[in-house]
């Protein structure tokens, strides 16, 4: 078999994509000496599997290694520009002997969470009685965006950004191969560079070798016909830091995930730093006010009132003003939330409070606390026996409020954390107002 990508037209990324498991960088955990995978791979014993992960991290390259070691027929199909018709047609030739010539077919579908419920449904039958081994590659959470019923009959396996050393590795070897890299020129790239090259995609080894391209077809050699790729020219090249982040997909959860949870953590510097990363990837601003919003409700409550109406603020601020001046409101609200002191348990009496509304019977509104707006309703004892707090000692006075079904239930129980601690105390000296009128 010729190499993948003789032919010089083809992007760098795409010549140098792995032949041999041996050539393969990074993914040790499943791919290391003794792990599963490699073990399927090297006994041509493979059943099917979904890869999953972010971009360039060598998921189209994995298949193209078990498609150079297997003995089996291996058939591509892109999800973006396949239908139902060509699933048909591959798994009709892998059920007949001549086309197939009695090997087992490996179909690889590229962007399998792009095809749609009919087209995995068509799919399903055919993987379940082995007429093809699967391979499926998503940028996304198969979980969440693959048939179910697929998923269950299938490995899942989850790549993982490259580290900087793998990616110098591939680097290196894209300068020093003679067949399909630049090693018959004279490139002189220091290890260092290769390193900030690494750093700056991000784990993602298509970008990387995208920009390392760049860079030799477009540096002139100097007088003895070297090429010098040195800081400067990398930066030329690759001018932006690749941020891992979808807006759309399982990185925009996992990102804003974190925000909250380290809001919630009370770790303002990493909150700040999943927002940068929120606001780089050209995340919606609304939303992550909403979110910094329902976290200062949520999680910090009452023990600092103020940070729900700094957040709201700055939901107004940053939809008036836009980006990039509304990084401001939103980095002081989040910050506002993540160093505030804590407390759910607004929110715990809110959900405990609505439990008991949903499954039991609360009762009616006891009759001096009803409204009587029209003349004759407190003959009937509507608002009748209701006391003024405002007309006794520190406007407190005993009554009761719950339900005659409610009696003794308590829901809000405040903690003794900043404001809240305030509102206990005061909560407190209801009691002893009430229980010093009890006394009188």
């Amino acid at each position: 078999m010729s190499g993948i990508g003789e032919d010089r037209n083809e992007p760098l990324a795409f010549r140098m994509s792995p032949q041999t498991l041996d050539e393969y960088a990074g993914q040790e955990h499943i791919l290391g000496e003794g792990k599963m995978l490699r073990r399927m791979i090297e006994a041509d014993r493979l059943s099917s599997i979904i890869l999953f992960g972010p971009p360039g991290v060598g998921k189209t390259a994995l298949a193209r290694v078990i498609a150079n070691t297997t003995s089996s027929r291996f058939v591509k199909l892109n999800a973006v520009t396949s239908g139902v018709a060509d699933i048909k047609r591959v798994t009709e030739d892998a059920q007949n002997p001549i086309i197939s010539e009695g090997r087992k077919t490996v179909l690889f579908i590229d962007e399998i969470h792009r095809f749609n419920k009919l087209q995995q449904d068509a799919l399903l039958p055919f993987v379940e009685d082995g007429t093809v081994v699967l391979i499926g590659a998503t940028t996304e959470n198969p979980y969440f965006e693959v048939n179910k019923a697929l998923v269950s009959r299938s490995t899942v396996l989850q790549l993982k950004p490259l580290e900087t050393p793998d990616i110098v590795k591939i680097l290196r070897n894209a300068l020093e191969n003679k067949e399909r890299g630049y090693g018959d020129m004279d490139i002189k790239c220091d290890d260092a560079v290769l390193a900030k090259i690494a750093e700056t995609c991000n784990g993602d080894a298509r970008a990387a070798l995208t920009a390392l391209e760049l860079a030799c077809i477009t540096t002139p050699p100097g007088g003895d016909g070297t090429v010098v790729i040195d800081d400067d020219v990398m930066k030329e090249c690759m001018q932006n830091r690749t941020v891992l982040f979808d807006k759309d997909g399982e990185y925009h959860y996992d990102n804003i995930s974190a925000m909250i949870k380290s809001m919630r953590g009370s770790d303002p510097d990493a909150a700040i730093l999943y927002l940068a990363r929120a606001l780089k990837a050209g995340e919606d601003i609304e939303f992550l006010a909403r979110r910094i919003m329902i976290c200062a409700a949520e999680d910090v409550g009452l023990a600092n009132p103020n940070a729900l109406l700094i957040a709201v603020a700055a939901y107004d601020c940053a939809k008036a003003v836009g980006m990039p001046e509304a990084r401001i409101p939103l980095a002081e609200a989040c910050i506002t939330v993540a160093t505030s002191p804590k407390s759910n348990a607004s929110y715990l009496a809110i959900d405990k409070a609505l439990s008991d509304v949903e499954n039991t019977d609360t009762g009616v509104v006891p009759m001096h606390l009803r409204n009587a707006p029209a003349s004759g309703m407190e003959e009937l004892g509507y608002s009748v026996g209701y006391k003024y707090p405002h007309d006794f000692p520190g406007h407190i006075t005993k009554q009761q409020y719950m339900t005659d079904k409610t009696l003794g239930r308590s829901y809000y129980e405040p903690t003794d954390i900043g404001y809240e601690k305030r509102i206990t105390e005061y909560l407190d000296y209801v009691r002893r107002m009430t229980e010093k009128e009890d006394n009188q």
